[in-house]
């Protein structure tokens, strides 16, 4: 499960809107080398240039750029929901924590920054797995049992992909139900059958006519 992290974390899906609104979330980036005429991303300052040492947040897609090779034009921190503290938070009770509000793609996000070797890497990696497995059970708990006008309350604490999961267990527990009532064995016409017994009955009726 770790490695699936670290491997789905370094690749993009540019066919995902989740995995391009999550590499729009910011990490904190410290430049190394002074940036000619790009002063306009600090909006602190009036400079012309960034000066090194000048600390910004990037949206990580530009923060691995420009981190990653012999580039080296920015250093990159762990983001504070990442850090040592939050994950304290997560290890003694994941179920509390709203993901939702911390990043609504705590996990993908989180995912991503492992492609960028933290030092606190086998940290955050470990903390994705353990909270993941911490609050699947009472996600699907919620999943199997929420009444419609539960749904909100139930999901708003729910990262993104926390989400989907809760999805998927209502629509497994909907089909089930339907099993267990036999409304999945009733047959009917196919779409294909009905309309072309609609073309034989209408090409009889023109050649009787």
């Amino acid at each position: 499960m770790a490695a699936l992290l670290v491997s789905s974390g370094m690749t993009n899906n540019y066919f995902s809107l989740d995995d391009i609104l999550a590499s729009q979330e910011t990490i904190p980036c410290t430049f190394n080398v002074k940036v000619a005429t790009m002063g306009y991303l600090d909006q602190s300052t009036s400079d012309v240039d960034i000066n090194m040492g000048t600390k910004l947040d990037l949206p990580f897609w530009l923060a691995k750029y420009l981190h990653k090779g012999s580039r080296g034009i920015v250093s990159v921190d762990t983001p504070k929901t990442y850090k040592e503290g939050y994950r304290h938070i997560f290890t003694a009770d994941p179920n509390v924590v709203d993901l939702y509000r911390l990043g609504p793609y705590f996990y993908l996000f989180g995912e991503k920054l492992l492609s960028l070797q933290l030092p606190d890497t086998d940290d955050i990696a470990n903390v994705l797995l353990k909270t993941f497995q911490g609050r699947f059970r009472n996600i699907m708990d919620g999943s199997q049992n929420a009444l419609h006008s539960d749904l909100a309350s139930q999901m708003e604490k729910l990262d993104v992909q926390e989400r989907q999961l809760f999805a998927a267990g209502q629509q497994g527990l909907h089909e089930f139900q339907k099993w267990e009532s036999r409304e999945s064995e009733k047959l009917s016409t196919s779409a294909m059958v009905s309309n072309h017994r609609k073309r034989k009955r209408i090409g009889y009726i023109a050649n009787a006519t």
